[in-house]
């Protein structure tokens, strides 16, 4: 057997050559395949486990893994009665007195179709143009146990030392990871003492460097509604006299945003933006400027002759990251009560109901949050109404730990390698609830939360797409922190 050689030696241009070939001949085909399947989350397919969707992008990813025959390598699919599958590796450590472990997350469940898909792509149709991979899935986050994997591969091949490695990769996080915990608990006993967590499941700024993750939003979401009548009844006869069940929700609203700024009422919703996060924030807006909020997929129209486009909340940069980094936030994601428009007639409905997606800034408990929303959206209904909110899925946010100067080094040097520009530091707006379970059980580690959601990436939409070039560099440099995990 060859003998081992240091870290340092790590050939990172060979490195980034070896997993592009592994991406373009093994990766982007697998998740073409992988595009293909509806492996909707739970919370989006009650009958998941009877369509067996789940099932089977796990054991397909599996018998991947298995055939690129790493060194070391134990890998399982780990399964409780009534949840969903996780699929769980252990690589062996080859560096003499490694003590500590590097464990690598991704989840393989995806989000729901969505409309509005260009006329030529679709959900679970794989388009490769222009070096995206567009469909469900491949960018959140299915791309992440193959990354990991020809990361690992890549140090091997090169004879570098690494540490014990572990994989997670869930099947339960587009539904918040309510199956998670269980399985953390069940596997503690191997997962080791976790020195470094490298979680594949974030964005990135740009595709022109590494990206850091540095704080992710909490979110609480429920199901909010008001019933004013037993049945729909003529809104000639009965206008004037019985309230609107919208105008009763739009009055419930305002009691927890102002309709005019879109602030949320609360202060306890609030927080302050740690220091080090608002000056991470600060050298962000420097390098990102108006592409925070030109990013997104603005409506335009044409008004007398002159091309219009619909505005973002504020233009300044510095504020817009805030805004969707730190900032609670309020959407309504779903309504029910209301008929289609075709068939839509001149009746006053007996109720509205909205499905409602609460954003709350990292250090804001999500438990805690929905108690408040609660009692908040209840209390006191108008015209005593019946108001009802039901909370479903909760996750508080995460913030990181003070970045170890061996990462820092490390993910600066990664970045300038395979990108020629300094590693960034960016808050996201979504929620990785794995984060805090982590963060509460291994409270030492360092995170390395990274991944491929860039500029109009758009994932849980229509035409989600993965950068390819960029995840192939991504997957080069976690090899290279890795190659550096003291």
């Amino acid at each position: 057997m060859n003998a081992r050689v240091p870290s340092a030696a790590l050939d990172c241009a060979q490195a980034l050559h070896q997993v592009s070939d592994l991406w373009d001949a093994q990766i982007v085909p697998c998740l073409q395949d992988y595009i293909r399947v509806p492996a909707k989350s739970p919370m989006f397919d009650a009958q998941w486990a009877e369509h067996g969707y789940i099932d089977s992008v796990v054991r397909t990813t599996a018998a991947w893994i298995e055939a690129q025959k790493i060194s070391g390598l134990r890998l399982g699919i780990v399964r409780l009665e009534g949840r969903t599958p996780v699929l769980f590796f252990e690589v062996a450590a080859t560096r003499a007195r490694a003590t500590q472990t590097v464990l690598m997350y991704g989840h393989l469940d995806k989000q729901p179709e969505f409309s509005g898909w260009r006329s030529d792509l679709g959900p679970w149709s794989p388009v490769l143009e222009d070096g995206k991979l567009y469909g469900r899935g491949g960018a959140d986050d299915g791309y992440a146990a193959y990354a990991a994997v020809a990361a690992i591969a890549a140090l091997q091949t090169q004879n570098v030392e690494h540490p014990r490695i572990v994989g997670l990769i869930e099947t339960c996080e587009e539904s918040g990871s309510y199956d998670l915990l269980p399985y953390i608990d069940l596997l503690k006993p191997r997962l080791g003492d976790v020195g470094l967590v490298v979680c594949l499941d974030s964005g990135a700024g740009n595709y022109d460097q590494l990206w850091l993750t540095s704080s992710l939003r909490g979110m609480a979401s429920g199901v909010l509604k008001v019933e004013i009548l037993t049945e729909g009844v003529h809104s000639g006869d009965a206008s004037g006299l019985v309230p609107s069940s919208f105008r009763i929700m739009r009055q419930v609203l305002d009691r927890l945003e102002d309709s005019a700024s879109g602030r949320l009422l609360p202060a306890s919703f609030h927080c302050e933006v740690p220091p080090e996060r608002l000056a991470q924030a600060r050298a962000t807006a420097a390098i990102l400027g108006d592409e925070i909020y030109k990013r997104f997929p603005w409506a335009h129209y044409d008004c007398a002759g002159a091309t219009t486009f619909a505005l973002p909340t504020t233009t300044d940069p510095l504020q817009a990251l805030l805004n969707r980094t730190w900032a609670p936030t309020l959407s309504v994601t779903a309504a029910d009560g209301f008929p289609d428009l075709g068939n839509a007639g001149n009746v006053l409905r007996p109720y509205s109901a909205f499905k409602l997606s609460l954003r709350l800034p990292p250090l804001i408990a999500a438990d805690v949050a929905v108690q408040q929303l609660k009692a908040l959206l209840e209390d006191n209904a108008p015209y005593q109404a019946r108001v009802t909110f039901e909370g479903a899925a909760s996750a508080t946010g995460w913030n990181a730990p003070t970045t170890a100067p061996w990462l820092e080094s490390a993910l600066s040097a990664a970045s300038q390698t395979h990108f020629g520009a300094p590693c960034g530091y960016i808050g996201q707006g979504g929620t990785i609830p794995l984060m805090n379970i982590l963060s509460q059980g291994f409270p030492q580690a360092q995170m390395m939360i990274c991944g491929v959601l860039g500029p109009k990436s758009n994932a849980h939409g229509p035409n989600e797409f993965l950068h390819v070039p960029y995840a192939k560099k991504l997957t080069a440099a976690v090899a290279q922190v890795i190659a550096q995990f003291p």
